[in-house]
């Protein structure tokens, strides 16, 4: 019917009827549930970002963080489908997902260099990874079954050398002829704190580590069934990390220090400088591809260097531990500051 024909009034509130229907149509968003591997820190920032500034919302997501820790094992959780995306901390659990048979895939590398590092005393001068050698390495069990295998079969690197790494600093403080692992945004600026000097630091990804990191990972039924679902999801994220990277990003760093109050301004400061700095983030294929990029090269690259290192075994299809179907795509390149 004509609403010219209808009263004023049954008009007037048939239009009202409409008007408060459609937000909240509008806002019948996806419910998501996203893992990150630790707790909340900078290095999550871009998906806290896109929780905080609505860009999820935008997307019609409405996605909630479940913050890992030393107690939590949220990769399982996704496995058993208590979880929708997981942060996988590098391409190697893709590969042991693809060599024991679980059902995930990793969709998006928010991280294009690992960002595993050497620290040392500034006094030894040392800038190449080979002048670590004579040094003592603290190193921790997950790092000599996975780097420390690269750097040995790469660069003759010696297991006589390596101490066990507690995740404790003062070993490495008192002992000015050794060299110590941790994230390049973080372990450095706990050793200024602690003993007042600025350690020299040895990225790993800048001498051929070229795994990718922090990537974003799934079921293989959700990639199947849900397509549109990742695809938002990860176009999202990509535009999360380049707001919390280049943009105002107070709202993901006050959602960070809500759900881990142990977290400083500082602190966060000091590891976006180190990820822009060092490209962790945003570098290589990224400059084109726009951040979360892949490339079956640089994936078959690391599987090679890792079958040589006995990590992996060369019979599983590597190529079963990812897809490049939702990246490359250049999405929020716009975002990035011209200079």
């Amino acid at each position: 019917m004509n609403p010219a024909f209808l009263p004023r009034a049954l008009t007037a509130g048939l239009l009202a009827l409409v008007s408060a229907l459609m937000p909240a149509r509008a806002q019948n968003l996806d419910k998501v549930s996203f893992g990150t591997n630790w707790v909340a820190e900078a290095e999550h920032g871009g998906f806290f970002q896109a929780v905080a500034d609505g860009t999820y919302k935008k997307y019609g997501l409405d996605v909630t963080i479940v913050p890992g820790g030393p107690n939590t094992n949220n990769r399982i959780l996704l496995t058993a489908g208590k979880l929708d995306f997981f942060m996988s901390a590098n391409t190697l659990q893709s590969f042991d997902a693809v060599s024991n048979n679980v059902p995930l895939i990793a969709v998006a590398a928010v991280f294009q260099k690992d960002p595993q590092v050497f620290l040392t005393h500034p006094e030894t001068k040392i800038t190449k990874l080979e002048d670590l050698k004579p040094l003592t390495l603290l190193v921790s069990k997950e790092g000599v079954a996975s780097y420390f295998q690269w750097l040995k079969s790469e660069y003759g690197f010696n297991e006589s050398k390596v101490k066990p790494y507690t995740f404790n600093p003062q070993p490495f403080i008192v002992n000015k002829q050794s060299a110590m692992q941790g994230y390049v945004t973080s372990e450095p600026y706990a050793v200024e704190k602690t003993a007042g000097f600025k350690p020299g630091v040895i990225l790993l990804a800048d001498h051929g580590f070229n795994a990718y990191s922090t990537l974003i990972e799934t079921r293989r039924e959700i990639v199947d069934r849900k397509p549109d679902l990742v695809q938002r999801f990860v176009d999202a994220s990509v535009i999360g990390w380049y707001n919390y990277l280049y943009g105002d990003n107070s709202a993901g760093n006050a959602m960070i220090k809500q759900m881990n109050p142990e977290m400083t301004d500082e602190l966060l400061g000091y590891s976006v400088d180190k990820m822009k700095e060092y490209g962790i983030v945003d570098s290589g294929d990224t400059l084109r591809d726009g951040i979360g990029a892949m490339t079956d090269a640089r994936v078959a690259s690391f599987f090679d260097k890792m079958v040589r290192a006995g990590v992996v075994r060369r019979d599983i299809d590597y190529r079963q531990a990812y897809t490049l179907r939702f990246v490359n795509k250049g999405v929020g390149l716009d975002l990035r500051p011209k200079n």
